[in-house]
């Protein structure tokens, strides 16, 4: 039995090499130029900001896979901290500090 998941596995492994070798190698195969449609390229635009959003919204909203039910949680205040710093003066080092100066006192001081 033991043989014939490890020809499985080695099957897997294969294709899976395959498949990963053919989606990078697929722009070098084409015989001409491609480009994305216009859409396409707005879309792009908005891809990092979505991409935070998905995972930083719950990271500040939920604890343990449920939603926060008290304000003691030092995640919202450094979250609003840190996105008023970033809308003061659009720094992202600074936008980090800030927020970690508000919850690092109320995550180790107060325990929340």
């Amino acid at each position: 039995m033991s043989g014939i998941t490890d020809l499985w596995t080695m099957g897997v492994i294969v294709g899976l090499a395959a498949v990963t070798v053919l989606t990078r190698c697929f722009f070098f195969i084409l015989d001409r130029p491609w480009g994305l449609p216009e859409w396409a390229h707005r879309a792009l635009h908005y891809a990092p900001a979505a991409a935070l959003a998905g995972v930083i919204a719950p990271e500040i909203v939920m604890t343990q896979g449920h939603l926060i039910t008290t304000l003691h949680d030092a995640r919202l205040y450094a979250a609003v901290v840190g996105a008023a710093y970033y809308y003061w003066r659009r720094g992202v080092l600074g936008t980090m500090l800030a927020g970690m100066a508000v919850y690092l006192p109320l995550h180790l001081g107060l325990g929340w």
